[in-house]
């Protein structure tokens, strides 16, 4: 029996709250170059170490390379995506620090930005581990009537969520963590939407109960699984459904949100296969992003691999 790679939620985080402390540090004292500087052998020890996560950097840069010029994908390196994940790594933190300021954010669609501040009800927001996700919390300071509510399995990043929690004094947002939809979450969400708020679950992460609510969809070239929870959640609170993608670049961040629909319905007969054609659409949007941002998709683990037994 071939054996499967291990799933996502298995991999335990590596690294020390202290470690991340010291980085903080010294980012605080020497800046973002001598952040660098320090940085750069603490990624050589985790690129030696984590074999698996390399091998796994890697097989995403070949799945990019018939997307990209040549010239562009000769740039790429399993290495330099490991630098900028931990370049990404720090901006997290000071985001949570509230010490990126509006300044750092470029909003690249203020027509949907503004709906959603005009908007009396809520609505799910679909992200993904590309560029930094974290930084949606530009969306409060920018918007500061919004309440946003984090959806998140975060067993095996205890460290990384309490200094998160230590240093953030954001009351508008709120982390959840959640293994299953349980009727008490659900209800919990739907008196969230219906307030006005709104639910951020990432789309690019399969289910830790298992496969039956995965999608396999067209993704880079190949078929790889991807989750249908937030497109069923919002087909079940009749809400409104946004794609946003926060992308690094020029020393900025731009964020990109982008209305998927304003009420998803799905029949019972043809449920499962509707709910996938969304996902596809998702997968679309990105892939395209990825192409964007190239060293920015942060999922160091086996994607590709054998399909769901719900393979369509």
């Amino acid at each position: 029996m071939v054996k499967l790679p291990l799933h996502w939620s298995k991999i335990n985080e590596i690294g020390s709250m202290w470690g991340i402390k010291i980085m903080l540090v010294i980012h605080s004292v020497f800046g973002r170059w001598g952040f660098r500087v320090f940085l750069y052998p603490v990624i050589v020890y985790y690129y030696v170490g984590q074999t698996s996560a390399r091998r796994a950097s890697n097989e995403y840069l070949q799945r990019l390379q018939p997307f990209i010029k040549l010239k562009q994908f000769r740039k790429l390196s399993t290495f330099k995506h490991f630098l900028m994940f931990g370049e990404v790594l720090i901006d997290k933190f000071l985001v949570w620090m509230n010490k990126i300021r509006l300044e750092d954010v470029v909003f690249e669609t203020p027509r949907t930005i503004k709906r959603i501040d005009e908007s009396k009800t809520g609505g799910v927001i679909v992200v993904s581990h590309l560029g930094n996700m974290e930084v949606c919390s530009a969306l409060v300071q920018q918007l500061p009537d919004l309440k946003l509510t984090i959806l998140g399995f975060t067993q095996h990043a205890v460290k990384f969520n309490a200094l998160m929690n230590t240093a953030s004094d954001t009351s508008s947002i709120e982390l959840l963590q959640v293994t299953d939809m349980t009727p008490e979450v659900a209800i919990r969400l739907s008196e969230r939407i219906n307030g006005g708020g709104y639910i951020i679950i990432a789309g690019d992460r399969t289910p830790v109960t298992g496969n039956e609510r995965v999608s396999n969809v067209s993704f880079l070239g190949e078929r790889a699984p991807l989750p249908q929870g937030a497109f069923i959640l919002a087909g079940l609170l009749k809400c409104p459904i946004y794609f946003m993608f926060c992308l690094k670049e020029h020393s900025r961040y731009h964020i990109y949100l982008e209305l998927f629909s304003e009420r998803l319905r799905f029949s019972r007969k043809e449920r499962h296969s509707e709910v996938t054609s969304a996902v596809q659409l998702y997968a679309r949007r990105l892939e395209y992003y990825c192409i964007k941002a190239p060293l920015q998709w942060f999922n160091f683990f086996s994607f590709w691999h054998a399909p769901t037994s719900k393979e369509e």
